[in-house]
């Protein structure tokens, strides 16, 4: 394995490769390291100049923001927006607000509360009304997936899956940049009651090795990368000492919105020692890396990230959901798989956009979702075809729509289980009647006029 921290050869003049020094300089590039700025709802209106916007328009996406989450940073906002373009440009409306992500009722209320500058106490009683309305957790996050270790309720662990367990730490219960229409939204609206975090190690650990069938340790968030790499090896190097854990995934948008963290940031070449002790170590290390639209490639910068995460020895996998108005295209998929696996990265999953917060905006129907992935899956390599999808992450498993066709003379959706709670049901085929309005698994029914699915596979 070569090292992620080698000495780079010079950068050629014109070239878009950043020279990395040796890491025994503590120096990361020989250009000046970017400083990171984050945007916040304070900044949102003076953004929002830059395309002369009405003042009723801008007052209204201040109104979703004061509901649903906003944070974007320089990076985002002076290399990846086409500012040209907005308000159609894709990563604008991925990390922007729509006045269509809530309801008219709902964004009239705060935009009222807004212009007539209500008390504090009003706007955040108002917001908190809004979000309930919005399943801020949905397929069974706060319920069903939190295990019990000793009689205490892990509030900070979800276990859905036998081999898997999901690591929340508390840290890292923020991103570089939010997108719009994030499922994990209830993490960064401020409200206690909805957020899944944890920052007792010594439980975790002692969960993991009570539960020898979890093979996989996800830590996610949030964005694990927005922690330093001093904290982030407070819950990485525990599970090294988990002999049954074969696996690390870490979940990051980090090299779409900030990829400096990799490159320049004071603790890069830390970091990516840490990735190569997770490797030594005899693990796989994924970093499930959130690509949502081509456009996050195309500075330099992200590519020479990528070099230097895949020169540890780590994998990145890459995934997104298929969102409206984002990127619900065939050229947009195949563009994005095409460049990811050009530049050595796994195309992973292909998401539905899931049943939370404003879905009712960014859902594609499932049928024109699979006719997307199916179009999309035809323009690249086989090397690209690790991709799966359209996956819907629904309450009793990973649900994938295999294809539309015609069965005794019903139309139905054929799908399966990637992943399930009951292992027994992972593969197995079955059919929805076909409705081409469905946006989620909750739409479906049972094909031929069947109660179920499958046995155990109930409608929900």
């Amino acid at each position: 394995m070569s090292s992620a921290l080698h000495p780079a050869q010079p950068a050629r003049p014109g070239s878009a490769h950043l020279s990395l020094r040796s890491p025994d300089t503590s120096s990361r590039s020989s250009h000046p390291s970017p400083r990171f700025r984050a945007f916040t709802p304070r900044d949102l209106d003076g953004l929002l100049r830059r395309v002369s916007l009405p003042p009723a328009e801008r007052l209204a996406l201040r109104a979703v923001a004061a509901v649903l989450p906003f944070r974007t940073n320089a990076y985002v906002v002076d290399e990846l927006i086409d500012w040209s373009a907005v308000p159609d440009d894709p990563i604008f409306r991925l990390t922007f607000p729509q006045a269509e992500m809530l309801p008219e009722p709902d964004l009239k209320q705060m935009a009222e509360l807004l212009a007539r500058d209500a008390p504090k106490a009003d706007v955040l009683r108002a917001a908190h009304e809004i979000r309930m309305k919005l399943n801020p957790h949905p397929s069974g996050q706060l319920d069903a997936n939190v295990p019990v270790h000793e009689g205490q309720r892990l509030t900070g662990l979800q276990h859905k899956y036998p081999e898997t367990v999901l690591i929340f730490p508390r840290q890292g219960q923020t991103c570089h940049a939010y997108c719009t229409y994030c499922f994990r939204w209830p993490q960064f609206v401020g409200e206690s009651d909805l957020r899944i975090a944890t920052d007792d190690i010594a439980t975790t650990s002692a969960y993991l090795r009570a539960h020898p069938e979890v093979t996989s340790a996800l830590i996610t968030g949030g964005d694990p990368m927005v922690m330093s790499t001093e904290v982030l090896r407070r819950y990485v190097e525990p599970l090294l000492e988990i002999e049954s854990v074969q696996s690390i995934r870490i979940g990051t948008k980090s090299l779409a919105f900030w990829p400096y963290r990799f490159l320049t940031d004071r603790d890069a070449d830390d970091v990516l020692r840490l990735f190569e002790k997770v490797v030594a170590s005899g693990r796989h290390l994924a970093l499930m890396a959130h690509f949502t639209h081509p456009q996050e490639l195309r500075p330099p910068v992200v590519r020479e990230a990528m070099r230097r995460v895949r020169d540890t020895g780590a994998v990145i996998r890459c995934q997104g959901p298929l969102v409206r108005g984002i990127n619900d295209s065939a050229e947009a998929w195949a563009g994005l798989w095409n460049e990811t696996t050009a530049l050595g990265a796994v195309p992973y999953y292909q998401f539905v956009e899931r049943d939370t917060g404003p879905q009712g905006y960014f859902g594609v129907p499932l049928a024109r979702g699979h006719q997307i992935f199916r179009d999309a899956y035809a323009q690249v390599s086989g090397l690209a075809r690790t991709v799966r999808g359209p996956v819907m992450s629904a309450m009793p498993g990973k649900v994938c729509v295999d294809g539309i066709t015609e069965v005794a003379g019903e139309k139905v959706f054929v799908l399966h289980l990637i992943q399930a709670r009951d292992p027994e049901l992972v593969g197995r085929p079955f059919f929805a009647a076909y409705d081409e309005n469905a946006t989620w698994f909750s739409d479906l029914k049972p094909a031929f006029g069947a109660s179920q699915f499958l046995p155990g596979l109930d409608p929900v």
